[in-house]
């Protein structure tokens, strides 16, 4: 008498760097990606999200750039700290609302999402090493038009297909407005 198996899933882990929440326009065009795995039962495609979070400091050092100048009467007031770290807690509430916002929509697709993390560090290095710590099959990009970036090769995109062993999918991101 023999008995069969159910066979085993192999995961299919995908690493998404988003940079910003996922539409449900954007979900449904990932999930679409995959959507041919879904009829072999032996796949489960298992998404990783990764959101860089705007680094407070970087945001008010460029801020005072642009106001500063030489026609400038007076010289800008410098936040203080207190302002910096009160910034920098309403970035990373905006990153786990982003985050939440992300999961939410690939669930809703069907999908299976496995981690999702705020990075701080810079985005491709974090995909980078997420992509090696699950073994990752592929990476998807998101973002906005990028246009010079695109053009002299130094976008996310660019910079992780010198950097992963993958294939890397660059997507733009649907606008809701």
């Amino acid at each position: 008498m023999t008995t069969e198996s159910a066979p085993t899933e192999e995961p299919y882990d995908v690493v998404l760097l988003v940079e910003q929440a996922l539409t449900p326009a954007d979900a449904a065009q990932v999930r679409a990606l995959h959507v041919e795995l879904d009829d072999d039962p032996t796949i489960e495609v298992i998404y990783h999200v990764l959101l860089p979070m705007a680094d407070a400091a970087a945001a008010v050092e460029a801020s005072l750039g642009v106001i500063g100048g030489a026609d400038l009467i007076a010289p800008p007031m410098t936040p203080s700290p207190d302002e910096i770290d009160h910034l920098r807690e309403e970035y990373r509430e905006q990153a786990d609302r982003d985050l939440a916002t992300t999961a939410e929509a690939l669930t809703a697709t069907g999908a299976h999402v496995g981690s999702r993390a705020i990075v701080t560090d810079p985005p491709v290095d974090a995909l980078t090493r997420k992509v090696k710590e699950v073994d990752g099959r592929e990476a998807i990009i998101l973002t906005r038009p990028h246009l010079v970036a695109e053009f002299f090769h130094v976008d996310w995109t660019s910079r992780a297909r010198r950097k992963l062993g993958v294939p890397v999918l660059h997507l733009l991101e649907h606008d809701e407005s």
